[in-house]
C-alpha cells in the first residue's frame, strides 16, 4: 500500500504540467486561430503557435525562478539569511562571506533557496512566510497578468502570452502551496503545514535548515552539538515528516563519524517503520546500508536484497550524489569486483567533487571511500588465510 500510494503521489507534477500543456495547447489553437481569422493569413497563425510554445517554456523558467526568489524573499523579511540558491543544477552558494558558484542538482526539484534560520528561541521561530513565499509570488504574478489578459483582449498575441504566463503561474503556485506528498520530496505547503502545526515538527525544520546551512560554512555533521542529533524518542514521532529529518541526520552522523554497525541498526529500524521519512531520504538510507553491509561485516546476501531494480532507477537519476557514487563504487570494488567500473566510478565522484558546494561533506565521503579501499586490500588476505 506505501507504494502504491508512493507510485500515485509521483505523478501528482506530471498531472499538473499536463493539465497546463493541454490548456495551453488549447488557447495557442484558439487564439492563432482568431489571428487567422482577422489577417486572413495561415503563415501568421503557424507563427503564433510557435511563439507562445516557446513563451510556455519560457514561462515556466521564468516563475521558477521567481518562485526561488520568493522564498528568499521573505525569508530574509522573516529574520532568515542567504546560504544558497539553485536553479536547475546552477548553484550560488555563500562560502566564507563570498558567493560562489557551484554545480549541484536534486532528482524532484527544478530549483531551491536554503538560507540559515533564525535562533531557536523558546521553541519557536517563523516557518509560514519562508515556506510559502515562492507560491505567493507566483500567485500575485498569476492575478497580475489574468488583469493585463482582461486589458489587453484587443491585442490577440499579447492578451494570449500574458494569459500563458497567468495559468502557469497559477499552476506552479498550487502545485507548490497546497500540502502535498510529491513521491520523494514533501512540498512546501506540506513543509509549512507540518512545522507550523507542533513544535517536534518545527524543531525538525529548525535542525534540517541550521545543519545545511553550517555545512554550507564548512562545518561536518560530526561537529556540530552532539545534543541536537539525539533520535525521536518513539517510532510515533517518527510519523511526522519533519520530525522524520530528525532521525535522518542522526543516521548521517553516525556514518559521517564511521560508526557504520550502528548507522546500519538505526537505518534497518527506521526502514521497517511507518514513518513520515520522504521517499528520497528513504532510497539514500538504503543506499547507505548497502554500503554498511559490504564493509561491516561483508554480507552478500544483505547486499542483494537491498540492491532492487528500484534502487537501481534512483541510482541512476541520482547518479551525480556524492554519497551514491561512494556506495556504487564499494559495490563495484566489493560485491561486482569490477576494477574498471570502479575507477570510472571514482573519476566520476573526483568530477563531481570539484564543483560541490559543500566540500565538507566531499571530506566525509572520502574518508568512507578510503574505507572501502582498506577492506578491498584486507578481503584477499582473509581470503587467502581461509583457504590456508
Amino acid at each position: 500500500m506505501k507504494k502504491k500510494k508512493s507510485g500515485i503521489r509521483q505523478y501528482i507534477p506530471m498531472a499538473f504540467f499536463v493539465l497546463l500543456g493541454a490548456g495551453c495547447g488549447f488557447l495557442m489553437g484558439y487564439f492563432s486561430q482568431k489571428l487567422a481569422d482577422q489577417t486572413g493569413s495561415r503563415a501568421v497563425q503557424i507563427v503564433l503557435v510557435g511563439s507562445l510554445f516557446v513563451m510556455m517554456y519560457l514561462s515556466i523558467l521564468i516563475h521558477l525562478i521567481l518562485h526561488e526568489a520568493g522564498h528568499l524573499l521573505f525569508g530574509l523579511l522573516s529574520g532568515y539569511r542567504f546560504s544558497s540558491f539553485r536553479i536547475m543544477n546552477l548553484m550560488w552558494v555563500k562560502e566564507n562571506g563570498h558567493i560562489r558558484t557551484k554545480r549541484y542538482s536534486l532528482a524532484g526539484t527544478g530549483g531551491q533557496c536554503l538560507m540559515e534560520p533564525p535562533a531557536w528561541e523558546d521553541g519557536n521561530f517563523p516557518v509560514l512566510l519562508y515556506n510559502l513565499g515562492g507560491s505567493f509570488v507566483n500567485l500575485f504574478l498569476a492575478i497580475v497578468f489574468f488583469i493585463l489578459f482582461a486589458v489587453t483582449a484587443s491585442h490577440v498575441f499579447l492578451s494570449a502570452g500574458c494569459l500563458i504566463f497567468a495559468l502557469t503561474g497559477l499552476a506552479i503556485a498550487l502545485m507548490n502551496g497546497l500540502p502535498l506528498r510529491l513521491g520523494t520530496v514533501d512540498n512546501d505547503g506540506y513543509n509549512a503545514l507540518s512545522a507550523h502545526k507542533n513544535q517536534a515538527s518545527r524543531r525538525g525544520f529548525w535542525l534540517q535548515m541550521e545543519a545545511n546551512a553550517r555545512s554550507a560554512r564548512g562545518q561536518r555533521l560530526k561537529e556540530m552539538p552532539a545534543e541536537w542529533f539525539s533520535p525521536p524518542p518513539t517510532d510515533e514521532e517518527m510519523t511526522n515528516s519533519m520530525t522524520a529529518v530528525v532521525g535522518v541526520l542522526c543516521c548521517s552522523r553516525l556514518m559521517d563519524e564511521l560508526r557504520l554497525e550502528e548507522a546500519d541498526t538505526l537505518m534497518e529500524h527506521y526502514l521497517s517503520i511507518e514513518s513520515g521519512i520522504v521517499g528520497l531520504h528513504r532510497e539514500i538510507l538504503q543506499s547507505e546500508r548497502i554500503f554498511c553491509a559490504l564493509i561491516a561485516g561483508n554480507r552478500p546476501e544483505l547486499v542483494k536484497q537491498l540492491y532492487t531494480p528500484a534502487h537501481v532507477k534512483f541510482v541512476k537519476a541520482m547518479k551525480t550524489n556524492p554519497s551514491i557514487l561512494r556506495t556504487e563504487y564499494a559495490y563495484a570494488c566489493l560485491f561486482e569486483k569490477d576494477a574498471d567500473k570502479a575507477v570510472k566510478l571514482l573519476a566520476d565522484f573526483e568530477k563531481i567533487a570539484s564543483t560541490y558546494p559543500y566540500p565538507c561533506e566531499i571530506a566525509s565521503e572520502r574518508e568512507l571511500i578510503a574505507l572501502c579501499d582498506k577492506t578491498a586490500e584486507e578481503q584477499p588476505a582473509a581470503a587467502q588465510n581461509e583457504t590456508t
